[in-house]
């Protein structure tokens, strides 16, 4: 393990938060709102991180061991420290609940133990959406983007980037977080000024915006999106989120020319035809709760778009839906979007791999001598990607079982304790019951938090970053 590498990038990401919190802290003086708590937590961290950057070390390799470790670490200290605006401007006094609502904005989930939202410091709501667009691209993809690293830098990427295909888009690696980031730009950009045209006053567009981008959900409304009563609003943030949970690799296609990986790309075609089947049996279910059939396709619509891209965006209390459309929330909620997306769930890409290896191993059964290969866009699948996908969906439903046990404690029901822990292991946000679009997760006891905060990080690092980083086998000198 090379510590003094390890160490100096911890720094880097924890003085990278420290230049972050001085937007909402500018946003605070804007409004002329108290800026002591976003003044105090910068100079924490400058004074944290500023002796370690100062020291690079002259071994600046790194490999996948070190890769995980400074990921993994990276997002449970950034979480760490971005509870602290919460805590001192007294929004949230109880650090651990702070903890909990950062773990939520920096892993894109949107879970809240916040009851009322409405004439909070507009500061530090700014700081809390702006921790979904933080985490969206990963901080570690904007650190590769703006500062020059190693060739072992791909492990960085690798370990952050979500999905089971990761890799360069270009053969310079900083040049591929550029364009990824260059995307997520632009494509805020372009929601944010959509928001505007709809009638949104600029700072709800901006925060609005960063909820999407991020696909995380949190909102400066009691009432989310419907607190806004803007069907055009609605209408832009549903397509954005969508937009926003696929895989940005087809974005850099179709700007160099090549649309033909948009319709030949297997996850996008059946991510898209989910949302289109779940829309129309939605619809149906719930015609007779909405006055006309517009609202009825609109509503549909926005509320399989924000669990699909697992944005977690409401505008209706879909608990009160009927059996059937609940159910196929739940189902949306596991799958998710696309690998590769600011999305979280277990994607779509890896249950197609599954789905496909499964379906090779029946052939196998009927037809013993026949060899067959696991196939995505046309492409074999390489058997240690099957083997890795099979190996995650194994280890996210031990994840799931055990959180779901742990958190039982607390006394809520099945339904509350299974979609809350399935909500935040898939970084979505509102489940079912307590935890659906009109609760929030106030209820639970400080260890339940802890474990559902750890579960945020797990489904955004997707499990291995933090079973690296707790493992000590990791840390044993060999």
């Amino acid at each position: 393990m090379n510590y003094r590498m390890l160490i100096y990038l911890l720094s880097v990401i924890l003085l990278i938060e420290a230049a972050f919190m001085l937007i909402p802290l500018l946003v605070a003086v804007i409004y002329g709102e108290p800026v002591l708590p976003f003044v105090i937590t910068v100079g924490i961290l400058v004074a944290v991180s500023l002796p370690g950057v100062l020291q690079k070390p002259k071994n600046t390799k790194i490999y996948a061991k070190e890769g995980f470790v400074t990921v993994a670490a990276s997002w449970v200290l950034m979480s760490l420290f971005g509870a602290l605006p919460f805590t001192l401007s007294g929004v949230i006094p109880n650090y651990f609940d702070a903890f909990f609502e950062t773990c939520s904005g920096f892993s894109t989930t949107g879970a809240s133990i916040l009851k009322v939202i409405e004439g909070l410091p507009k500061g530090v709501l700014f700081w809390r959406s702006f921790t979904h667009w933080i985490g969206g691209m990963g901080v570690l993809v904007f650190m590769l983007a703006i500062l020059p690293q190693g060739g072992h830098a791909i492990y960085l990427l690798r370990a952050e980037v979500p999905g089971p295909t990761k890799g360069k888009l270009v053969p310079k690696l900083r040049h591929t977080a550029i364009i990824l980031y260059g995307i997520y730009i632009a494509m805020t950009a372009a929601e944010t000024i959509s928001l505007l045209i709809a009638g949104l006053p600029f700072y709800d567009a901006l925060v609005t915006t960063f909820g999407t981008a991020g696909t995380g959900g949190f909102s400066v409304m009691n009432s989310s999106i419907a607190g806004y009563n803007n069907a055009a609003a609605e209408w832009i943030v549903a397509v954005f989120m969508l937009m926003f949970g696929i895989n940005f690799n087809i974005y850099f296609f179709i700007l160099i020319g090549k649309w033909r990986e948009l319709l030949r790309n297997e996850e996008v075609r059946v991510y898209l035809s989910l949302a289109v089947v779940s829309v129309a049996i939605i619809c149906i279910q719930t015609y007779n709760s909405f006055s006309s059939f517009g609202e009825c396709i609109r509503s549909s619509f926005f509320q399989t778009a924000s669990i699909i891209s697992t944005s977690g965006f409401s505008t209706q209390d879909f608990n009160a839906w009927p059996g059937l459309t609940k159910m196929l929330l739940v189902f949306l909620m596991f799958t998710g979007s696309c690998a590769g997306s600011t999305a979280g769930g277990v994607k779509i890409s890896r249950l197609l791999i599954v789905f496909k290896n499964t379906l090779r191993e029946v052939k196998h059964m009927l037809h013993p001598r026949s060899v067959n290969t696991v196939r995505i866009d046309g492409d074999p699948v390489s058997e240690e990607t099957v083997k890795s996908a099979v190996n995650y969906i194994a280890l996210y439903i031990t994840v799931l079982i055990a959180s779901a046990l742990a958190i039982s404690v607390d006394g809520f029901s099945f339904e509350t304790n299974f979609t809350g822990t399935l909500a935040c292991l898939n970084n979505i946000g509102p489940g079912l019951g307590n935890v659906g679009p009109s609760g929030n997760y106030a209820g639970f006891s400080i260890f339940s938090k802890i474990v559902l905060s750890f579960d945020m990080l797990f489904g955004r690092l997707e499990l291995m970053p933090l079973i690296i980083l707790f493992s000590p086998s990791t840390w044993r000198k060999r």
